[in-house]
């Protein structure tokens, strides 16, 4: 699945699932940037050091702004944009609660990010993509889409939502060349959840009892269905959903 000469948009690509894109899209010959709150200039640094393509821009999705100037970033560097990878969301930093303790901040913070940020990317995109003929969106959702977990509803919610806007935005986007799927990860031990041992904990040991293939996933497992999206394999594919967890949940 030869990358070259594609540019790709990461978000949240600093670290976890993010940057294990990143690095793989640059091993098949992609140029990347990497969006992020933090440390995406030392994340584009580390594959730059390794002879990659990369830059490096900080972004919050959830902010328009900032948003708007990622893609302004990225015509400046490589002049085109040819995929968008919509990983950055709120997860591992959450607190498993009863629904009925989540707050209104709970609810915005995790929405804003996981669902505006996608609307927000996916619509600052698109002039370029309509210039070039057409383009790749793959979106990150989670396989708690389809399981209903309990005491994460905004979560859940907010994951469903990708999947939904996903089948509504190929439809919407396929008459003008951009196709745009999904892929819906089981519970991944990245960086950030690890440093959240009390979500980690209470849902780790679930997550590989229920799997087909008993072992823990990682994020460099998701990276194969990530990047067929966006190589001319799936040229005919669009508005699918891939679940990749190990065989915890048949879809």
């Amino acid at each position: 699945m030869s990358l070259a000469d594609r540019v790709v948009i990461v978000t949240g690509g600093a670290q976890g699932i993010g940057y294990a894109i990143c690095e793989a899209a640059v091993a098949r010959g992609a140029s990347v940037v990497v969006a992020d709150r933090a440390s995406a200039d030392t994340a584009a640094g580390k594959l730059a050091a390794g002879g990659g393509q990369a830059l490096g821009v900080t972004a919050d999705v959830s902010v328009e702004s900032d948003v708007d100037a990622m893609v302004a970033a990225t015509l400046d560097r490589f002049g085109r944009i040819d995929a968008l990878v919509n990983n950055a969301g709120v997860y591992s930093t959450l607190e498993l609660k009863p629904f009925e303790q989540l707050s209104l901040a709970d609810w915005r913070r995790v929405l804003d990010v996981n669902v505006i940020g996608i609307f927000l990317c996916c619509r600052a995109v698109l002039p370029a993509f309509e210039s070039q003929g057409g383009g790749r969106i793959v979106n990150v959702a989670s396989g708690v889409a389809f399981k209903g977990n309990p005491n994460m509803l905004h979560y859940v919610a907010s994951k469903g939502a990708v999947v939904s806007m996903t089948r509504s935005l190929a439809t919407e986007l396929g008459p003008r060349g951009v196709l745009v799927n999904s892929v819906a990860p089981g519970l991944t031990l990245s960086e950030g959840l690890l440093a959240n041992p009390a979500l980690a904990g209470g849902v780790k040991d679930f997550a590989v009892r229920t799997r087909a293939i008993k072992r823990d996933m990682y994020p460099t497992d998701l990276v194969g269905a990530v990047l067929f999206f966006i190589a001319d394999d799936a040229a005919f594919i669009t508005g699918q959903t891939l679940v990749v967890d190990g065989g915890a949940y048949y879809h």
